[in-house]
């Protein structure tokens, strides 16, 4: 099957690395229009279960994920930026890594399997691709082959309300780290993770009203950056932040939250940001465009018939991916709404922050004031730190090293799963 996969980000290169994996006579073009060195953004975050899935999907790729990822342990909340008096934590644990680190594993697998992939490559319809029995629209949450079957795809597009800008940062958090700050003009926040040696990536956000009020709608990018360092200065501990990542500077935005009526229209098919977005608040993109490549390579080698194979692939997806866009959007809106918590004690806050999607047991509560006690996070540490160990050990690989460290190629911890269901 000839197949061209219009976008180079990581739905696009892992789905042609998945389907030449199941079948290598396919012939597959990935076309991407911003040159190698280009990527948007800084670091993506993960948990262990896409690793389990990476590793059972193909190993030599989650390998080299695993290597030049970091582990980032327990998350924490800081009320004006004070660890004493004003903080609270979350337990649990989880991976970042850079996403032009992630971009250029995926690219060097699938050039190694056979994949063709162009750089500069505009498309903005279908009858401007190569001849394809199968196009791939993998263009983002902007995609332009969407756009142009519209009418069949049905979009449907609810931009968010509060203004954000993806940033990185010289300051190193070893973990995940929640910064809320009170300004004259309103409240303003940063969400932050490690991402590569040396850095973090820091996406702050605020209300329309906190961003009139602080006059960012009337500065560039790059000219935010000098104001927000101010802002957050007692957290970031006088680190600089960073605007451009081996591009363009990063811009102001607010986030499109994107479902579609269908995902397949005769010989093309949508996936990742083109088909579904899920809020940054949730941490997930890239992960679920992942699970979309493995869900739509899987489908074309089970079903010999193409249309039937995308008519699978579409309603196995959508139907999982309704939930997590409907706890997506409850995500979004609480932070539109944060005000209406901030005048709580820092625990409380943080409590509220983590039952956001209505996840709440009888228990979750007591174990939320237990996390704040120190000797208890340390046990929590230590007991996630020996499951992985041990995890890591009974398959044979190396033990998991420190924060920020280059691990040697090998499986993650967690079990291997043989479903792909989120």
């Amino acid at each position: 099957m000839k197949i061209v996969c219009v976008g180079g980000g990581p739905a696009g290169l892992y789905f042609a690395i998945s389907a030449k994996l199941r079948d290598a006579g396919h012939e597959i073009t990935v076309l991407e229009r911003d040159p190698p060195s280009a990527t948007y953004g800084w670091g993506v975050v993960y948990w262990n279960d896409l690793l389990d899935i990476l590793h059972h999907n193909d190993p030599e790729s989650a390998r080299q994920i695993g290597a030049r990822s970091v582990l980032w342990q327990g998350q924490e909340i800081l009320l004006h930026g004070d660890r004493h008096d004003g903080s609270a934590y979350f337990g649990g644990y989880g991976y970042s890594m850079g996403r032009a680190a992630l971009l250029d594993v995926l690219t060097r697998r699938a050039s190694n399997l056979g994949v063709d992939v162009q750089y500069g490559q505009q498309a903005t319809d279908s009858a401007q691709l190569p001849e394809a029995d199968l196009v791939v629209a993998a263009d983002g949450s902007h995609s332009r082959i969407r756009q142009a079957h519209s009418a069949h795809f049905a979009p449907r597009v609810e931009v968010g309300r509060n203004p954000y800008i993806w940033l990185g940062t010289d300051k190193v958090f070893d973990t995940f780290v929640f910064c809320f700050e009170q300004t004259p003009a309103g409240w303003i926040w940063f969400h932050a993770y490690p991402s590569v040696k040396g850095i973090s990536t820091c996406i702050v956000e605020c209300s329309p009203r906190t961003w009139y009020g602080l006059g960012l709608d009337s500065l560039g990018a790059e000219e935010s950056v000098p104001l927000l360092e101010e802002i957050f200065r007692k957290a970031l501990g006088g680190h600089s932040l960073i605007s451009k990542s081996r591009g363009e500077p990063a811009s102001w935005q607010r986030f499109p939250h994107i479902s579609n009526r269908t995902w397949f229209l005769d010989d093309t098919v949508l996936m990742g940001d083109a088909a579904h977005t899920t809020h940054f608040t949730l941490g997930s993109g890239t992960r679920l465009a992942m699970i979309d490549a493995i869900v739509l390579a899987h489908s074309l080698a089970q079903y010999p018939d193409r249309d039937v194979a995308l008519r699978e692939y579409d309603q196995h997806r959508r139907a999982e991916l309704h939930s997590v866009q409907a706890g997506a959007r409850t995500s979004m809106a609480w932070f539109e709404q944060l005000d209406d918590y901030l005048d709580r004690d820092p625990v409380s806050f943080a409590y509220a922050m983590a039952v956001r999607q209505g996840n709440q047991t009888p228990w979750r509560y007591q174990m939320h004031l237990a996390t704040q006690i120190a000797a208890i996070r340390r046990a929590r540490k230590a007991y996630d730190t020996g499951r992985r160990w041990y995890l890591t050990r009974r398959r044979g690989e190396a033990p998991l090293p420190a924060l920020g460290r280059r691990r040697s190629a090998g499986r993650q911890d967690g079990e291997m799963r043989t479903s792909l269901r989120i």
